[in-house]
C-alpha cells in the first residue's frame, strides 16, 4: 500500500519537531512527514536537546507534535519528553528510538510520551503509527506492547485517590518535598539531575494543583494536607 493512500482526511498539526541525531533517520522522517502532506517549513528539524530547546525558547515558538529519539549526544530524550509534557500535558509527543530496554520505555511512557516506534520499523510500518498520533491515537510498537503486557501482572492496582490528595505525580511529589525542605530551583536540579526549566514547569503544577501561588503557601498546603513529615 502506498505511503499516500494513508492521507486521506487526515489532519495535519504543524509545526511538527523532529529531534534526532542520526542524520539519515533524520531525512528518513522529514521524507515520511512530508509524504504524509507536511511542507518543509512545517517541520523543525534538531539534532540535541540543546538544539530543540534553543527553538522552543524563541519568540511564540511552539509545536503541535514532537518525534523524539532518546538516545541523544547531549542527553536523553525523555528528559525533553518531560518538560514539555509538565508545559503542556494535551502534546503528543511519538518516541521513534532504537532503544527497547523495559527501563527506557517505562521512563519515555511515563514522562509523557503518547507512543512508542523503534527505528528498525519499515516505512509502511512508520507512517502508519504517524498517521495514529496524528488521528489523536497512541502507536505503541509490537515488540514494545508484548514487552508491557508480560510486565502488566507485575503492576499493583491504582489507589483510590484520597478526597484530600491533590493528584501529584511521583517527580510533583518528590519536587515539592524538596521545596519544603527549602531548596531553590537550581538545587532542586541539580539533586534531581533536571533541567531547571524542567522543575520550574513541575512547581508550576504543584502550585496549580495546590491552589496556592507561593513556595511557603505551597509548604504550608504541604504541611495542611500531610503530604510531607
Amino acid at each position: 500500500m502506498p505511503t499516500q493512500m494513508l492521507t486521506a482526511d487526515l489532519a495535519l498539526p504543524a509545526p511538527v519537531l523532529v529531534v534526532e541525531d542520526n542524520p539519515l533517520v533524520r531525512n528518513r522522517l522529514q521524507g515520511l512527514l512530508q509524504q504524509l502532506g507536511y511542507s518543509s517549513d512545517a517541520l523543525v528539524m534538531t539534532g540535541s536537546l540543546a538544539e530543540a530547546r534553543a527553538y522552543l525558547a524563541g519568540e511564540a515558538h511552539t509545536v503541535s507534535l514532537v518525534l523524539v529519539d532518546l538516545g541523544l549526544p547531549d542527553g536523553s530524550g525523555v528528559e525533553l519528553i518531560e518538560e514539555l509534557h509538565a508545559q503542556a500535558p494535551n502534546l503528543p509527543m511519538l518516541v521513534v528510538s532504537a532503544w527497547s530496554t523495559q527501563e527506557m520505555i517505562w521512563a519515555a511512557l511515563r514522562a509523557g510520551a503518547v507512543g512508542y516506534v523503534l527505528k528498525e520499523r519499515d516505512d509502511m510500518e512508520m507512517a502508519m503509527a504517524l498517521r495514529s498520533v496524528l488521528r489523536g491515537g497512541a502507536p505503541i510498537d509490537p515488540f514494545i506492547a508484548r514487552r508491557i503486557i508480560e510486565e502488566l501482572p507485575l503492576q499493583a492496582p491504582p489507589a483510590v485517590q484520597a478526597a484530600d490528595d491533590p493528584g501529584l505525580s511521583a517527580r510533583e511529589h518528590t519536587i515539592l518535598h524538596l521545596v519544603v525542605e527549602g531548596l531553590s530551583n537550581r538545587e532542586i536540579a541539580e539533586r534531581l539531575f533536571l533541567s531547571r526549566y524542567t522543575v520550574e514547569s513541575h512547581i508550576k503544577n504543584v502550585y496549580r494543583k495546590l491552589s496556592v501561588s507561593s513556595r511557603t503557601q505551597a509548604a504550608q498546603e504541604a504541611r495542611r494536607r500531610r503530604l510531607v513529615d
